[in-house]
């Protein structure tokens, strides 16, 4: 019952302290809404491609310029344009200053492409339609010298090409800028727990109300064990506050498996919480504790991509030592891969690193004679 009584008191102080109540919900959320509207482009994964105008020339006998024609007509319902040189136009000038996506030569030893690095893409495609253009040709081209007869059956034979089956492909599903900042602001917020539970209990110490505690029938255990699970479960609550007002007001995907995500956002906080209680141990005074939290917290916040996605990285890597990492990798996974086992990695990376905070915190806690 003290315990408990003790918890919620803690809770209760924490929803009084109007400052760090607004900052542990507007801060991510003006956050989530800033940088997930800026910075969409960024994860942006669809490529457009514009008309294609490209510029040609024919110097080939009548055969074959009329053949081409043929293929121009059928290209244009592509999307792509031809326009023909003339006058003392230079076509591969034309191609360096990007006045057209490409320039073709036909003549009677074949087809020459010029093209630029600037319209890779789109050079590409007028390649792919020149290549499957010249093979059909080529084989109409075969048959005339053997028997014109069957130049219609060739022709005939080549209007439906069964021998390729294309299908689409869905590519994995990946987060938009407001999925991403949604989650990212979520972690990050849950790291900033540890600036609360730093004072749990220097706090109690600098307002003089640790001599009222002790003198109380009340053990320093469960005064120690109270305050943690106060701090918890306020900590929790911000965190699934925004969650919840993400998921309503900017439609951010949590998925379907939020258990496992609730998981990994709760061992988050509780690794926060001990990391803040041990520094605060640890370190001499109050403004020294705070001082470390915050530059690891922002720290942490930077390299573990908070402020800007940060592509997977090979190898040992200073951004693989954030939680925010192994935190929003298994989020990530759990979301659009439906991947459980990744949220093993973080839950024990978490609970593992708390743990030993947690027990230097009790160890300093008995050497000293008050809290």
């Amino acid at each position: 019952m003290n315990i408990l009584n003790i918890a919620i008191k803690e809770i209760k102080h924490s929803v009084r302290d109007i400052r760090t109540f607004v900052f542990m919900l507007a801060f991510p959320i003006v956050l989530m809404l800033i940088l997930g509207t800026a910075l969409s482009n960024a994860f942006n994964s669809k490529l457009a491609v514009d008309d294609i105008h490209v510029l040609y020339k024919i110097t080939a006998d009548p055969m074959i310029a009329t053949s081409f024609q043929s293929f121009i007509k059928e290209a244009e319902k592509s999307g792509v344009q031809f326009k023909q040189i003339s006058g003392n136009l230079d076509g591969k000038n034309e191609v360096k200053e990007n006045n057209f996506s490409a320039y073709i030569e036909v003549t009677n030893d074949g087809i020459q492409l010029y093209g630029t690095s600037r319209n890779s893409i789109e050079e590409s495609i007028i390649q792919g339609m020149l290549s499957a253009y010249a093979g059909r040709y080529n084989v109409v081209a075969s048959v005339a010298k053997v028997d014109p007869s069957k130049v219609s059956t060739a022709l005939a034979s080549h209007s439906e090409d069964h021998f390729i089956k294309e299908k689409s492909l869905n590519s994995k599903k990946q987060p938009g800028s407001m999925d991403y900042y949604a989650m990212a602001m979520t972690t990050m917020i849950a790291l900033y727990a540890a600036l609360g539970a730093s004072s749990l209990i220097r706090g109690e110490r600098t307002r003089n109300t640790s001599i009222r505690l002790l003198t109380a029938p009340i053990s320093k255990g469960e005064i120690f064990l109270g305050k943690i699970i106060g701090a918890l479960l306020i900590n929790i609550t911000f965190v699934m506050v925004i969650v919840a007002f993400s998921s309503i007001a900017f439609k951010a995907n949590w998925g379907n498996h939020f258990g496992m995500v609730f998981l990994v956002l709760a061992t988050e906080v509780f690794l926060s919480v001990s990391f803040g209680l041990g520094v605060s141990y640890l370190a001499k005074t109050g403004e020294a504790a705070r001082t470390i939290l915050m530059i690891v917290i922002q720290l942490s916040s930077f390299f573990g991509g908070a402020y800007f996605k940060i592509d997977d990285a090979k190898g040992i890597s200073i951004t693989n030592l954030s939680p925010l990492t192994w935190a929003n990798n298994a989020v990530t996974k759990i979301i659009y891969a439906n991947d459980y086992l990744a949220a093993i990695k973080a839950i024990s990376l978490n609970m593992g690193i708390a743990i030993i905070f947690l027990a230097i915190s009790i160890i300093l806690l008995r050497k000293r004679e008050g809290l």
